[in-house]
């Protein structure tokens, strides 16, 4: 069975890297060349322009071309995660992923160069000549102790950031963990006695700014694979580790764990023993790092040491020590303020920000991301989660405000609040916006029934479900179809092994379904044949009465025919207990953000009251996403200057509004332009309400709702997300004909977010 799930796991990435193009990053224009006036200012004569500015003045570079905003991840691939040497080649697809994490996460731009040069001072050589391309530099993947080399060089001759992630980002969090992990046992700094397993690049950074926060060195205790690093040791020992050597005649990490107060490893599988735990210090501190398999497990250190702090580098226990919580950002401040290099104070300012941000008060924006999973700091709680939104604002403003305080600021801020402010209002940008709701569905295990299971798209969806996430796919089909499907479009994925089936024709609940929809729908006109006949045809009407008997938690449906049909079954069932339609919500993430239309589906021509309710359900739903809704109430007419039925109606709804009090920014009636352009909409109303350019759009008519976001996705390179359907408590949504497997993967994160009161 392992190594089924082995072999699935392995197609499944390879799948991945090469569909549906391959590799995993693309280079895209940012400037229009549309015609001859713009083929004139992009190349000759128009960038001679920039060319002489930049000459006069080489910081203009940052105003005139990419190079502010980008980054060199630089490997020569001999020492690849827990590949080894594997070659500069072979190592291209980790340099890809760095670059897709710096983007996702930062908004930096990145290029990934794999060098075929093992010398170090060669590669230093090579990398310094690339300062004119690039405004930073992250080195990747390099072995120790050559990486030292590289990188002091290049840090003495060039005049941008030069940041060993391996060494410096991992020693960030792992000093962010560790600041944290002291307050919640108790203990300081000064007489914290630190055992080291691993003698590589990471486990020296991490050493060495320990030392920075206070560790002091006598302390500290270096094994490696050959055991203590100890005074007079010729066996593979460089200056990096000679300079933790101890005088001592102990020689294992057995003999120096005795009354240890932090275990920190970073080497491999079943160093740390549970025998050796016990003999640590009271409330022990134990990162076990490695990867994926830890020095020790955390349940194994619990069962000697119930009040030990433990962090590991896994995801699915708490604590995970990640990268991903510091490069990002700290190339982000640097970036921004031209820092010269990355340095001492930039890194310590960077630790600081990510333990505050873990102390703090949990924000509604995290605490919806993370909806079930305790959030509160303690043993448990140490450093932030990987898609807390807070991360760019807090971390890359300290880092930049450090940058400018130690000097080494080329282009210092004027306004660091300001930038603070511009970096939160960047983070729910592209598919960064469903980040936070894939983790809150991480939260509890939601079962999703599918009613087109036969779909491939369905099973695609399943299928990244049953990877991506902890929620389980139900699916309703014929096995023989769906195994056959699933066969030809080469998935892993077969039924009754990997997920639960209903089939139609043949389902042992058969009896207890149609009893069930008959009992609800006998005074609708629904006979026992009916019901038969239904509960055998019906998809949609079978999951609709698998989650009214809770065997499911929500529905998702809609990949064919008409959504109005798919609605008629959903009401019927599940419109009980105040439950009703009140219009479907479709949020388009858009190169600028998101974008959010209602009703695109329930209410052909709603009524004031009707359309008040798709904004206030709107706007429930927008505060999901961690953002603040700005609504517009759309129409032809703008601000009573015409008396057609949608300027009467959207009038009328804007009343409503008012007299309930809602506690959301809303304006209306108005043009779309006026809605999204402030300074349009205060020269025809200055005393306007609504703040800033909206970000839900509430229409008059789903033709109209419905055509724009068509617009959106043909026209503007939109994603939609949806749609969601407002107003029956997260237990269904309907999606269109032409969602896609990822957008039947989006629903499933947000119809398996748990919420008291989804809406």
């Amino acid at each position: 069975m392992d190594e089924q799930r082995q072999d699935k796991a392995r197609l499944s990435a390879l799948e991945y890297h090469e569909f549906p193009r391959p590799g995993k990053l693309e280079v895209r224009a940012t400037k229009p060349l549309a015609n001859g006036r713009d083929l004139a200012r992009a190349y000759s004569p128009g960038v001679a322009e920039a060319c002489l500015e930049i000459k006069a003045n080489p910081a203009d570079a940052a105003r005139y071309t990419a190079r502010g905003n980008l980054v060199a991840v630089v490997s020569n691939g001999t020492a690849v995660l827990g590949l080894g040497n594997i070659g500069p080649l072979a190592s291209k697809p980790v340099m890809e992923g760095k670059a897709v994490l710096f983007k996702k996460f930062a908004n930096i731009d990145c290029f990934d160069l794999e060098v075929a040069e093992d010398d170090p001072e060669k590669l230093a050589a090579i990398v310094q000549s690339l300062e004119p391309s690039f405004g930073a530099i992250n080195l990747e993947d390099i072995k120790a102790p050559d990486c030292f080399i590289v990188e002091k060089l290049c840090r003495e001759r060039m005049n941008i950031p030069v940041f060993h992630d391996d060494q410096h980002g991992t020693a960030i969090v792992v000093g962010a963990a560790a600041t944290n992990a002291l307050r919640v046992t108790g203990k300081r700094w000064e007489d914290l006695r630190v055992v080291s397993a691993g003698g590589g690049a990471a486990g020296i950074a991490c050493l060495n700014m320990l030392l920075k926060l206070g560790v002091k060195r006598e302390n500290v205790w270096l094994c490696d694979i050959h055991g203590l690093v100890y005074q007079g040791r010729a066996e593979d020992m460089n200056p990096q580790k000679a300079a933790y050597a101890q005088d001592s005649d102990k020689r294992s990490l057995g003999e120096v764990i005795e009354g240890a107060d932090l275990f920190l490893g970073l080497s491999g599988p079943g160093v740390l023993t549970q025998e050796m735990v016990a003999r640590m210090a009271p409330r022990p501190i134990i990162f076990a790092l490695a990867n994926p398999t830890p020095e020790i497990m955390p349940e194994l250190v619990r069962e000697v040491a119930p009040d030990a702090v433990i962090a590991t580098g896994r995801s699915d226990y708490p604590n995970q020590v990640n990268n991903v919580l510091c490069f990002p950002f700290i190339f982000r401040g640097a970036l921004d303020v031209g820092a010269t290099q990355i340095n001492d104070e930039m890194q310590i300012a960077c630790i600081e920000g990510i333990a505050a941000l873990a102390r703090a008060t949990t924000a509604a924006e995290a605490a919806a991301a993370y909806s079930g999973e305790k959030l509160t700091f303690g043993r448990d709680y140490l450093i932030p989660k990987p898609f807390d939104p807070r991360l760019i604002g807090v971390v890359s403003t300290a880092v930049a405000r450090a940058a400018m305080e130690s000097g080494v600021a080329t282009r210092p801020l004027d306004d660091i609040d300001a930038y603070k402010r511009k970096l939160d209002s960047s983070v729910f940008r592209s598919a960064m916006i469903m980040r936070p709701v894939f983790e809150a569905s991480a939260q509890a295990q939601r079962r999703i029934v599918f009613a087109e299971g036969e779909d491939e798209r369905v099973l695609r969806a399943a299928n990244a479900m049953l990877e991506e996430t902890t929620d389980l796919p139900i699916l309703i089909g014929r096995p023989e179809v769906i195994e056959m499907r699933a066969e030809r479009a080469g998935l892993p994925i077969r039924p009754e092994v990997d997920f639960q089936i209903v089939n139609p024709e043949n389902d042992p609940r058969y009896r207890e379904y149609w009893e069930t929809y008959h009992e609800l729908m006998a005074r609708r006109g629904v006979t026992p044949d009916l019901a038969r006949a239904i509960m055998r045809t019906n998809t949609t009407a079978i999951g609709s009465v698998m989650v009214h008997r809770g065997e499911a938690d929500s529905l998702i449906c809609g990949t064919f025919g008409q959504y109005s049909w798919h609605l008629n079954y959903i009401t019927n069932v599940l419109g009980r207990d105040g439950l009703s339609a009140q219009g479907a919500l479709s949020m388009m993430i858009l190169e600028d953000g998101p974008l959010f239309i209602a009703d695109t589906q329930v209410n052909n021509q709603p009524t004031p009251e009707q359309i008040a309710l798709s904004a206030i359900g709107a706007a429930r739903h927008v505060r999901r996403f961690g953002l603040e809704p700005h609504v517009a109430l759309c129409s032809h007419s703008q601000f009573g200057n015409l008396d057609t039925d949608s300027g009467q109606r959207m009038r009328a709804a804007l009343r409503i509004l008012e007299e309930r009090g809602v506690d959301f920014n809303f304006e209306g009636e108005m043009h779309v332009d006026a809605a999204l352009d402030p300074e349009i909409r205060s020269r025809l109303l200055p005393a306007s309400r609504l703040e800033g350019a909206a970000n839900v759009l509430i229409f008059s008519g789903t033709d109209t709702a419905s055509g724009v976001r068509n617009i959106l996705k043909q026209k503007a390179n939109g994603l939609e997300v949806g749609p969601i359907l407002m107003g029956m408590g997260n237990r269904a949504h309907i999606v269109t004909a032409s969602i896609t497997a990822r957008g039947l993967l989006n629903m499933s994160a947000i119809a398996g977010t748990p919420v008291a009161h989804y809406g």
